[in-house]
């Protein structure tokens, strides 16, 4: 007994002292506005991004589409590196090129060796200030993301989702797909491209992120050469306000009998980024879990409800989701299932929901901040999840939350707390619903929102 004690001793110490010993994130803000963050490491490699307040949330109807089209073309050659030089130069450093276009960011990253850091900063720089979009590319670059978009029909998950969010946010930025619509592809031109780029590719909506065997003054020194041209100047009235996007409870089916599965997504509207009640969220989906067929364990999961779906063959999958923006969010879960078992999953979900707001017990929440731990330390995995974490997090809260914060945030949470917080929430809340396939057996939208709360006499 007293060697099983000395043991968990060492090993909570282990916990806390890798908490403890991360390094340090040194950021600094240049005259222009652009914030140059790292996190300095003895690794022979690193990854070096640019993340930018940028996304479709930006764009109107007319231009949706424009910062998707404009990460495809960033990758199509430079006025410096024409066609593909760039891509040659990027490869013959022995690097690796990505980057993405979400609603409320964009991110451009290269991972490459330590050594080459100067360099990667500057080819990022040369990539946003300095993009060639010839007409010849552009005209491919259209037909390649037309066939994405046709592509991206077949993703149920990611049809689901965007009819959510055009359900939830209908009539705001929000609701606009972060690829565009088809028309809107066929018809951007390279004038509205180069409009995106001017508009918001300015210094004070950047990141310049990086984590590795680098140094933060040589960080710094190659961003004061290579980001403070005239592109970067920032034009105050040239950035259009963040309108507020307000969630409406409602609904979109899409109903397909010929389909063999059926996607159901259902949410409340949850806080933004910066809200503190995210973290209580966070431990409430860790109790719900998440379950798939190809999972171990059957009925002996510590999920409730994956232990009901195994144990009456409710669903194939099920996740819960908490998507968060600037000054709102998506608070729900998602399931595939058959068509014949949807009015039994959406039920056995809604009361679990329920039962968080009531009767959470703190064996369940000791149980779920132990799984937050887990993936909060496995963002110390790699160089490009700590970059990412940096840019995203310079965006979100305005600094670098250490895992030692989040941690604390974890570990405050209580029973209490998550009952409160998801009464505050779910408790008799209209919800927003996207359903496509087989969906017929999917109740009437007043039935699935009376179960949004119990009759308590």
């Amino acid at each position: 007994a007293a060697l099983m004690t000395l043991t968990r001793k060492r090993g909570a110490a282990t916990y806390a002292q890798t908490l403890q010993n991360i390094p340090e994130i040194q950021v600094t803000t240049l005259e222009n506005g652009l914030r140059v963050a790292s996190e300095e490491s003895s690794q022979p490699t690193c990854t070096v991004g640019l993340w930018i307040e940028a996304g479709s949330r930006y764009e109107d109807t007319k231009t949706n589409g424009a910062g998707f089209f404009m990460e495809h073309m960033a990758f199509k050659g430079t006025k410096k590196r024409p066609g593909s030089a760039f891509e040659k130069e990027v490869e013959s450093l022995g690097a690796h090129l990505n980057g993405y276009t979400s609603r409320e960011q964009t991110a451009f990253y290269i991972k490459a060796l330590s050594k080459d850091m100067p360099k990667v900063v500057e080819l990022l720089s040369d990539l946003v200030q300095n993009c060639a979009l010839e007409d010849s590319q552009i005209e491919k670059e259209r037909g390649v993301i037309l066939q994405e978009l046709k592509e991206m029909d077949s993703n149920l998950t990611d049809v689901t989702f965007d009819y959510l969010h055009a359900t939830a946010y209908q009539g705001t930025a929000l609701a606009h797909t972060v690829e565009g619509t088809t028309e809107n592809i066929k018809r951007l031109t390279r004038a509205d491209l180069a409009s995106y780029i001017d508009t918001h590719f300015k210094a004070p909506r950047m990141v310049l992120a990086a984590a590795g065997g680098i140094s933060h003054r040589e960080l710094v020194d190659a961003a004061k050469q290579h980001f403070t041209g005239a592109p970067f100047t920032y034009k105050g009235d040239s950035v259009p306000a963040l309108a507020r996007c307000r969630f409406t409870g409602s609904e979109i089916r899409a109903r397909d009998d010929a389909l063999p599965l059926a996607h159901i997504a259902l949410a409340v509207e949850g806080p933004g980024w910066a809200d503190p009640d995210n973290v209580v969220l966070n431990v409430a989906n860790a109790i719900i879990g998440r379950y798939d067929r190809t999972f171990g364990g059957g009925k002996n999961q510590s999920s409730r409800l994956a232990a009901l779906a195994v144990e009456h063959n409710l669903c194939h999958s099920f996740e819960p989701f908490n998507t968060s923006y600037s000054d709102t969010g998506l608070f729900g879960f998602h399931f595939v299932s058959d068509p014949l078992t949807i009015d039994d999953m959406m039920f056995c979900a809604q009361r679990e929901w329920m039962r968080l707001c009531t009767s959470t017990t703190e064996s369940e929440v000791t149980r779920a901040k132990n799984y937050l731990r887990n993936a909060m330390v496995a963002q110390l995995d790699g160089n490009t999840r700590v970059c990412e974490n940096i840019g995203s997090h310079l965006l979100h809260y305005g600094r670098c939350i250490p895992l030692e914060e989040w941690d604390a945030r974890i570990s405050a949470v209580d029973a209490r707390m998550v009952r409160d917080v998801c009464s505050k929430y779910i408790y008799d809340k209209c919800p927003a619903i996207a359903a496509v396939g087989p969906i017929e057996q999917l109740l009437d939208y007043n039935r699935i929102r009376s179960a949004m709360y119990w009759i308590r006499l």
